[in-house]
């Protein structure tokens, strides 16, 4: 069997390079032209995580951070009697983090050409030079955390550098806060805001979503200090923890905005990876031994009245990759003695039960992950040394693990639809209280989830052009498939800045899309 069958998205080299600090139409000189209404935004203060604080490429650097989305704002609150907006800048434009010099998190993402003569993400090679125990002075108005949950803003020592190995600390935070006890929410309170934004709750759901639905739904359990990091929060605990945050930013500001918790389905980390990359020319002379094999399987799937779980390949075009259904009864027992019966010696039967037992091939209502890209049709080593630890004859047990082909494609590489409609339902909870807040506060609110959602169906107008959901050519996702462009970070401020405008009689002007980058970086080097 073929022990490398990989699939990568094609991409045109066509994309735009990283462009510099987009040039705007309006001079702040102009501000007569524009008025604050009720609101005054000559102190903006903005509270959330990685995409407040502009993280783009799977990295915080210097270009992303210059074109968050609350930079933005505060360039146009500018126009309208707006302060200095302060930023915990990094230290370079590579991305990553030293703690006591050793490199504790990747550098960024680029669109590189390898030995396959296909453009893929690849890390910028390069050493970090951000060092986190190099505390910066000084308050800052952008007090976006990449990683944070909506419970670790009120989190004492989450900028505690000794606790950053046991995951109960954050790095990012620990580059910027008072004082190594300090909350988030203190020290963005503690500048007594004007005006605020509050983006936070996506990592309350997302990492459990970006995890392949690894972690637990912790709904019912209020004690979030038990949570593991890719769980669900529980939505008593969101919607508390929400409240005192909102609480705390009104005691000083004439108003603010609350952004709801986007689709994670709407993302291209969920919609660039077709559930069926598997092709007759992949799979090459193989596929007449695949079919053969699998046709064993399928008869004892029938015996069992599980037929909907066979697998075959096509043999005149795609076929789904294998997956691992933790949702699917486990009939691993019931395949073992099945396939028994049906003349297949007893070690080899078990083995095939033991894999298959909650397999099925994938089909359009699963979500593969992006970082799947790198794994399906690739021989998956730790699984070869379990089988043969089992017994299993050693280049057996290579043709048995090839992901996604013979070895099932592990939870962590897919959401199968049941957890597709618990993190529906989770993030329609958040939302609803996101909403319920604004509204009890009189408070602007921007729907997030709808305006991403239309950028994946069918794509969002800005100035003559159009951003969509497409990987790395869509112009709105960066190459995590998960955050933002420098294109995609100015709709959401545009966004903001009409309901900002509706909710307090402003004319705070908007940005010119056009002028942000929406492509990937190309190659090794950083353009400014």
């Amino acid at each position: 069997m073929k022990n490398y069958i990989k699939y990568i998205t094609a991409i045109s080299l066509g994309v735009a390079l990283v462009s510099c600090e987009p040039e705007f139409d309006n001079s702040v000189e102009d501000g007569d032209l524009y008025t604050s209404g009720e609101a005054d935004f000559s102190n903006y203060v903005a509270l959330g995580n990685s995409l407040t604080a502009g993280f783009a490429d799977n990295a915080l650097y210097i270009q992303g951070q210059k074109n968050s989305y609350p930079n933005i704002l505060a360039q146009q609150f500018e126009h309208v009697g707006g302060g200095e907006f302060t930023q915990p800048l990094m230290a370079d434009n590579i991305g990553g983090l030293l703690l006591n010099g050793n490199q504790i998190v990747d550098t960024r993402l680029i669109l590189d050409v390898g030995a396959s003569g296909s453009p893929a993400p690849t890390n910028i090679e390069g050493t970090p030079s951000t060092e986190i125990t190099n505390t910066l002075s000084g308050s800052f108005n952008n007090m976006g955390v990449p990683g944070a949950k909506s419970f670790h803003l009120l989190a004492s020592g989450y900028g505690n550098a000794s606790g950053v190995a046991t995951g109960q600390a954050n790095p990012y935070f620990v580059r910027f806060r008072s004082s190594a006890e300090a909350t988030v929410l203190e020290d963005a309170v503690a500048q007594n805001p004007s005006f605020f934004s509050l983006w936070i709750g996506n990592n309350d759901v997302l990492s459990y979503a970006t995890s392949g639905g690894i972690g637990v739904n912790q709904t019912g359990n209020l004690d979030p200090t038990t949570y593991g990091s890719n769980d669900i929060t529980d939505p008593n605990v969101f919607a508390s923890v929400y409240s005192q945050e909102v609480e705390a930013l009104m005691s000083s500001a004439s108003g603010g905005v609350l952004i709801n918790i986007p689709d994670v389905a709407a993302t291209a980390f969920f919609t660039t990876v077709p559930y069926n990359p598997l092709t007759p020319a992949l799979l090459g002379d193989q596929l007449a031994t695949l079919n053969a094999t699998y046709a064993q399987l399928n008869q004892a799937f029938a015996a069992l009245g599980v037929p909907e779980r066979s697998i075959q390949f096509s043999t005149t075009g795609p076929s789904g990759i294998v997956v691992q259904d933790e949702s699917l009864t486990d009939i691993s027992q019931q395949l073992t003695q099945a396939l028994v019966a049906g003349g297949l010696p007893a070690p080899t039967a078990a083995v095939y039960g033991q894999q298959y037992g909650q397999a099925r091939q994938a089909n359009e209502n699963d979500l593969v992950l992006l970082t799947s890209q790198s794994a399906i049709g690739v021989v998956n080593t730790d699984r070869v040394q379990e089988l043969v630890g089992l017994g299993v004859p050693q280049e057996l047990a290579g043709q048995l693990s090839v992901n996604g082909v013979s070895y099932p494609m592990q939870d962590q590489f897919v959401l199968i639809p049941a957890e597709q409609e618990e993190i529906a339902g989770i993030t329609a909870t958040y939302n609803a209280t996101i909403e319920g807040i604004a509204n009890a506060n009189n408070l602007a609110y921007v729907d997030a989830n709808e305006l991403l959602n239309n950028v994946a169906n069918g794509g969002v107008m800005y100035d003559g052009g159009m951003i969509t959901s497409e990987f790395a050519t869509g112009g709105a996702f960066s190459l995590d498939g998960i955050h933002l462009t420098p294109r995609g970070y100015a709709v959401v401020a545009n966004r903001i800045i009409e309901e900002v405008n509706q909710t307090y009689s402003a004319t705070v002007p908007k940005v010119n899309v056009g002028a942000y980058n929406g492509g990937p970086s190309i190659g090794s080097g950083v353009t400014e």
